[in-house]
């Protein structure tokens, strides 16, 4: 039996409501462990011992001794940490503090994030706009009807009152707009997904419209954005910055948003953005669907050569726009499409225009990789090519930048009581910034072999599930007391009563304490493409090998098991 099934199981264990009993001072990562790798709980009223009982029969498995006390300085506590590590045995179990109380149960298992990971997907699937939608969890259905089918008017770039068809793609956050510049970089994160952990994300079946072909279900949702995508491109090249109304709509659902929308000027960083996810997805896409591919090269090289025509940064006018700018400098997004552009079609040119443009930027990774800043995603693909002819220079110092990185990552995290990666850094949508942290500390894993890397890459997934200050999931549908109101229009407009499935929330600033599950605090508990799509590629990171069947329990009757 496929290991994606199990977990599928198991997460529908994880997600039923928390046991009343559970105890808001134990906090761990809810959703539970990979038998090999750190499991540690932050307890924060004092403790001397600790032990794990089996959830079933409440035999006790484990035991142990507390860590010493510590301050905490960002959430004001003196927190104590407790190390299980040694318990590798599948199961389910508590952790029990004495004189404290027992935590939520967890689970240990090879495939304890696959669930996550198809709920993380199907929620991709759920912002799909311009078609209906429809998933069930939980034993409620999310569902809505075909939304946005007339985008967009041509009014706002010279075209009076003609219309482009730019329909398609997903809505960008808890509103229902579409930009080209969180699209390119949710997309690089997820293709880059799709590079690294392929062999196991290639079964993995979404029950998504698409599951019945011959592509597999990750690409396939891929591909919606995509399309989308292509339809944004001019015919000269230049890439428009979006598609949105001019100011943001009510909580409604989003066949009932009607307002006019608009698509408006292009700018250089989407025009770029756009080079570097079409180059990726014809690699992606070329072993299933050549056609395809082709046409999204031949899309990636009128785009390139309309930017090296138009040099400047040339940001997108919104005059007359009140919904998100994503305005962001070029630099960075130059430099990662033309990386890009050599990876795909291994022409030196690309790599020259590279390794310049990474020259004038410091050859430097970054400590922080977001939309506003895709350096890394350049870098990334740099330092993993297989393609000969890199400047060998360039390649080391480049590879010691990064690995210094991640031991300030490492660093930062083990001199945290929560083993957070941003230690005492918040701002807006810093839980996409904890996950995002995985991608930089799988690549000094592969470039370094140190096990480190690894371990802290799974804290980070833990304390977006549980290990934190809240002692709470932070992602919708998954996890012990999860989100309940986040800041979507969808979960705000419907009747049912749970929180639309699978999104990760933006986390508290400007202080740790500062996150309110609220719908209306949208600067603390917003749901948006890139965040989700960092926590993709986290949990992709953890999926099990394909043929991994241990602890193995019979799949629900809603997934099958893709043929091979």
């Amino acid at each position: 039996m496929n290991g994606v099934h199990v977990a599928l199981f198991v997460t529908a264990l994880l997600t039923s409501p928390p046991a009343p009993a559970a105890d808001s001072q134990i906090r761990l990562n809810t959703v539970g462990f990979l038998p090999d790798g750190p499991k540690r709980a932050s307890i924060v009223a004092p403790c001397e011992r600790f032990a794990v009982l089996r959830a079933a029969d409440g035999v006790e498995v484990f035991s142990g001794k507390a860590g010493r006390p510590a301050a905490n300085p960002d959430t004001g506590e003196s927190l104590q940490t407790t190390d299980f590590s040694a318990l590798t045995t599948p199961g389910v179990y508590r952790l029990i503090v004495p004189g404290v109380g027992r935590s939520p149960e967890f689970r240990i298992a090879p495939e304890v994030y696959a669930g996550p990971f198809a709920i993380a997907m199907r929620a991709m699937y759920l912002w799909r706009c311009g078609t209906a939608v429809s998933v069930t969890h939980n034993g409620h259905t999310f569902a809505h009807s075909p939304c946005h089918l007339h985008d967009a008017s041509l009014h706002y770039v010279g075209g009076g009152d003609a219309r482009k068809d730019v329909t398609g793609g997903w809505h960008d956050a808890g509103d229902y707009n579409k930009y080209v510049v969180n699209a390119g970089f949710s997309l690089g994160v997820m293709l880059q997904a799709w590079e690294h952990f392929g062999p196991r994300l290639r079964g993995v079946t979404l029950n998504i419209p698409e599951s019945s072909n011959d592509v597999p279900d990750f690409l396939d949702e891929v591909r919606w954005e995509c399309e989308w995508l292509l339809r944004m491109q001019a015919d000269d090249g230049r890439v428009y910055h979006k598609v949105s109304t001019l100011k943001f709509g009510g909580f409604v659902m989003p066949e009932s948003e009607t307002a006019e929308r608009f698509l408006t000027p292009w700018s250089s960083a989407a025009t770029a953005d756009f080079v570097a996810v079409t180059a990726m997805a014809a690699r992606a896409f070329e072993p299933y669907d050549k056609d395809f591919a082709a046409r999204c090269l031949d899309a990636a090289r009128r785009s390139y050569q309309f930017l090296a025509a138009n040099r400047e940064n040339h940001k997108a006018d919104l005059t007359g726009f009140q919904t998100g700018p994503y305005q962001a400098n070029d630099a960075t997004r130059r430099l990662w499409a033309a990386a890009e552009m050599w990876e795909t079609t291994g022409e030196a040119a690309f790599l020259v225009d590279f390794e310049k443009r990474l020259a004038a930027a410091g050859r430097k990774a970054d400590v922080q990789c977001s939309w506003g800043n895709v350096k890394n995603l350049g870098v990334y693909r740099y330092l993993l090519s297989r393609r000969q002819g890199r400047d060998p220079a360039i390649v080391e110092s480049v590879r010691k930048d990064l690995l210094a990185i991640a031991d300030e990552i490492v660093h930062t995290a083990s001199t945290h009581g929560y083993a957070r990666p941003l230690g005492q850094r918040y701002f807006w949508g810093c839980n996409g910034d904890v996950a995002q942290q995985v991608q930089t500390l799988h690549v000094a894993t592969v470039l370094s072999g140190n096990p480190t890397y690894k371990e802290e890459a799974l804290d980070a997934l833990g304390h977006l599930f549980g290990r934190n200050v809240y002692g709470r999931s932070f992602v919708t549908g998954v996890g012990h007391h999860p989100p309940m109101h986040p800041h979507d229009r969808r979960s705000g407009a419907d009747d049912v009563a749970d929180p639309w499935p699978g999104y990760l929330v933006g986390g508290g600033w400007p202080k740790a304490t500062d996150w309110v599950d609220d719908q209306e605090s949208y600067k603390t508990n917003e749901i948006a493409i890139n965040w989700n799509a960092a926590l993709i590629y986290a949990l992709a990171a953890f999926m099990p090998e394909p043929g991994n069947t241990r602890g193995a329990l019979p799949p629900p009757p809603e997934y099958r098991e893709r043929d091979k």
